[in-house]
């Protein structure tokens, strides 16, 4: 076993280190004026969802995931409860609107509840032009819709005239100095 020794046993003092400082960990830098004002702005945005003082959580934003099941389950209880029969065998349902629209329904799930009037169309419904649907919907135009049908009917007149407007020009034969058999025969 060996005595620890003390430094008065070397015969000198011990020498003491100098103490330096550490070297900085962040060094200053210049920061543009734009990326200051970002940074400003940012931070003013996020002192304002605080829930308490400096340190403490910010408020979370409490996501609500809604079910369209319960929507729909509801939906149906009511057209239960109105007494809406499903009715087979519709292909397309069309909804003319009063600026020249159609809300087509192609393919629609149809019910109806003659004691109260309603009339219930579910499915993908789109809206078109009704010059888009024209040779398979004149059979369901009404007369409200005549009025759209003569406007489409004048656009198509007048896109037709304008085109046959010019080509009525060509049709006209100019004419010319020449008489071309006797240039032919010599």
């Amino acid at each position: 076993f060996c005595p620890r020794r003390q430094p008065s046993d070397f015969g000198s003092r011990p020498r003491r280190l100098k103490a330096r400082a550490p070297p900085p960990l962040f060094t200053a830098m210049t920061v543009s004026p734009e990326v200051q004002a970002a940074r400003d702005k940012l931070k003013a945005k996020f002192e304002n969802v605080r829930t308490g003082g400096k340190g403490t959580a910010r408020r979370t934003k409490v996501v609500k995931h809604q079910s369209h099941a319960a929507d729909d389950k509801q939906l149906q209880a009511q057209l239960k409860r109105l007494g809406a029969n499903a009715i087979p065998g519709i292909e397309e349902v069309n909804m003319f609107k009063e600026d020249g629209t159609v809300i087509h329904f192609n393919a629609p799930k149809v019910q109806a509840a003659v004691a109260s009037n309603t009339f219930i169309i579910s499915g993908h419904g789109e809206t078109k032009k009704l010059e888009e649907l024209l040779p398979g919907i004149l059979n369901q135009l009404g007369p409200d819709n005549l009025v759209n049908l003569k406007k489409i009917a004048e656009g198509f007149a007048a896109s037709s005239g304008q085109a046959a407007g010019p080509a009525a020009d060509n049709d006209d034969i100019p004419e010319i100095g020449e008489n071309f058999e006797e240039v032919s025969k010599s």
